[in-house]
């Protein structure tokens, strides 16, 4: 009888669409139960690049957030035809991987955190290092680690892809859509064509690499070497064969077949820096399917949270619980935030504090964190670095003046024989919040790392003008597998492994009833994790909603110097950051969160003005 009502339920919401046709080419051995989505192509505007101030969107059943609005759309479709939050999050990274190639698609990985309404599951859809990759594939005959861009350009590194096998494995559990159904929106819209937003023609135009790869070039660019301009109508068969391949065959016709050929070929055979991919890599590709960590958070005196987010080999959650639980240990110094010129602005003594607390956390995610296949927690668990008692130790370690660089800690009362990984760069991603209509949730953060990832782009075998990009997510591993005393770095390359991210996935509980509050996450390298924290303190901490949380001023700090939002801070509060002993730094902190909220009455969602997503729902 529940089962009859659940599918009276769906039934309704996708006839509304028209959807009347069923799919028969599904994979895996589930017949389809429901009419399949019913695309259609919609009239969107295309929104900047620039800061463009948001006002955030209330829904009453169910919300989508994601980086594009076309890719937004797509989920909304998805889940007004019945769909789950898991299979709306399947249609938005497909038309993301079209339309937002620079940050994510096929050629990708991600992590997804996803809510079943009584379960949580953490699946990791990370890249892992080829079988004949080692931990030297980065250092030069000099004995220095190659510059990064000439490690990342080419077929070097590129890691095995993991996002189709592991939506897939996750589908299988929680899809209610036909598979293939789910492919029809980016489908469409490849061979149609989607008009360039100012955003991607921006990044093509500030591009060099990318013009240079015989597949790429010429999809992106015009014969005189000029981006397509905003507008254009850009059309990529090779994509929606591939694409159409995956809906009817499953993540075999990716993994294996003319699809991995192609990908192999381009990796093995680039000109300027061969990879070390082979077809065994791509075949072996396994998802793993992890425990979400889960830490208790007393946001307010009132207010006992659970804040649930991705285990390694992202550093992602512990970094940021790290960081809060500092906070707690430290008083408060006067007030945490104010207003300037109307806009909510975090103080110059809370962002010493949580400046301090920053550094503290990111020693030790430098020296201990990596993939957990390979490199132990300290202490056993990596709840060692979250201990109450821990965290107190290093608190007091925050005073007045700025500490300088901090050392990492000891977590376990365990010294670490390894060496903390040196400064590089980390890039990239999009991310993805999704709650259904039956309240079952979605954070994936997805990526192909850096913008435009290794700049080689594969057809899938089709011979036709476009593809997807692969990704250069080997430069997550520390490039120098040890340092000056030969010491191992945690996080360096080993075949097989999986280097670590700083993806943030996350979604937030009532401590006492267990009731879903939120879902939340942000592209931006290391910045992620500052960009999801100061979305968790602005919303449960300062009571702003999530809109406003999101479009506060961005900072942060790495161990290292200071950060502020270019533009976005007043004078004095560098000055007074200065007075403290820090060495501060105003550039551009580009986050691109995105974050759903429950609300009395339905859900609430914000989407980051300093990028073109949008919230859509009902």
């Amino acid at each position: 009888m529940a089962q009859f009502a659940r599918r009276g339920r769906r039934g309704p919401a996708a006839l509304l669409l028209g959807g009347v046709l069923w799919l028969s080419a599904c994979t895996g051995a589930r017949a389809p139960q429901y009419p399949a989505l019913d695309y259609r192509v919609p009239e969107l505007p295309e929104a900047g690049s620039g800061y463009q101030a948001k006002s955030g969107w209330a829904t009453q059943r169910f919300a989508v957030a994601a980086a594009n609005p076309l890719a937004t759309d797509a989920g909304y479709q998805v889940l007004k035809a019945g769909g789950s939050a898991l299979d709306a999050a399947i249609a938005v990274q497909m038309v993301l991987a079209l339309v937002e190639p620079q940050s994510s698609g096929i050629g990708g990985g991600a992590f997804l955190l996803s809510w079943d309404g009584r379960a949580l599951a953490a699946w990791d859809g990370r890249e892992t290092a080829p079988a004949g990759a080692d931990e030297n594939l980065f250092m030069q005959a000099d004995g220095k680690a190659m510059p990064m861009m000439r490690a990342m350009v080419g077929g070097r590194a590129v890691g095995t892809p993991g996002v189709l096998r592991m939506l897939e494995q996750a589908h299988k559990e929680q899809g209610v859509l036909p598979w293939a159904s789910l492919f029809e929106p980016a489908i469409r819209l490849a061979e149609q064509g989607f008009r360039i937003s100012p955003r991607l023609h921006g990044l093509l135009s500030g591009e060099r690499a990318l013009r240079l790869d015989p597949q790429a070039g010429p999809l992106y660019y015009r014969a005189d070497g000029e981006p397509l301009p905003v507008g254009h109508l850009l059309k990529n068969p090779a994509l929606a064969e591939v694409l159409r391949a995956v809906a009817r065959e499953g993540s075999d016709a990716f993994y294996g077949g003319a699809v991995a050929a192609d990908i192999v070929h381009r990796v093995q055979r680039h000109a300027g820096n061969p990879g070390r991919l082979a077809l065994a890599d791509l075949a072996a590709y396994q998802p793993k399917k992890r425990e979400a960590l889960c830490s208790p958070w007393k946001a307010r005196p009132e207010r006992s949270l659970r804040v649930c987010g991705f285990p390694p080999p992202s550093s992602g959650h512990l970094t940021v619980m790290q960081i809060l639980g500092l906070l707690e240990q430290v008083p408060e110094v006067g007030t945490a935030f104010g207003t300037e010129q109307g806009q909510v602005m975090p103080s110059a003594d809370w962002l010493h504090r949580y400046l301090e607390a920053s550094r503290l956390a990111f020693a030790d995610r430098d020296l201990f964190i990596a993939d957990p296949d390979f490199v132990a927690a300290p202490g056993g668990a990596w709840a060692s670095l979250l201990a109450p008692a821990y965290l107190k130790q290093r608190a007091a370690l925050i005073g007045p003046k700025s500490m300088g660089q901090a050392r990492a800690g000891q977590p376990g009362g365990e010294r670490s024989a390894y060496a903390p990984q040196a400064a590089q760069p980390e890039y990239g991603t999009s991310h993805i919040s999704i709650i259904d209509g039956q309240g079952r949730a979605v954070a994936m953060t997805t990526t192909i790392e850096a913008v435009f990832g290794s700049r080689l782009m594969s057809d899938g075998g089709s011979g036709k003008a476009g593809g997807f990009l692969l990704n250069n997510q080997l430069t997550d591993f520390s490039l120098a597998p040890t340092d000056g005393q030969g010491r191992a770095v945690a996080n360096r390359l080993q075949p097989g492994k999986r280097p670590r991210s700083s993806m943030s996935p996350t979604l937030v509980f009532d401590g006492s009833s267990g009731q879903l509050l939120m879902s939340l996450g942000s592209p931006g390298g290391p910045a992620i994790i500052h960009f999801v924290a100061k979305t968790l303190i602005g919303t449960q901490q300062w009571a702003l909603d999530a809109q406003q949380a999101i479009s506060l001023p961005n900072f942060g700090n790495f161990n290292s110097p200071s950060l502020l939002e270019q533009g976005r801070f007043p004078a004095a509060t560098a000055q007074a950051l200065k007075a403290r002993g820090h060495q501060v730094i105003e550039t551009e902190m580009t986050s691109g969160l995105q974050a759903i909220e429950r609300r009395p009455g339905g859900w609430f969602g914000g989407a980051d003005p300093r990028r073109e997503g949008v919230v859509r729902g009902d």
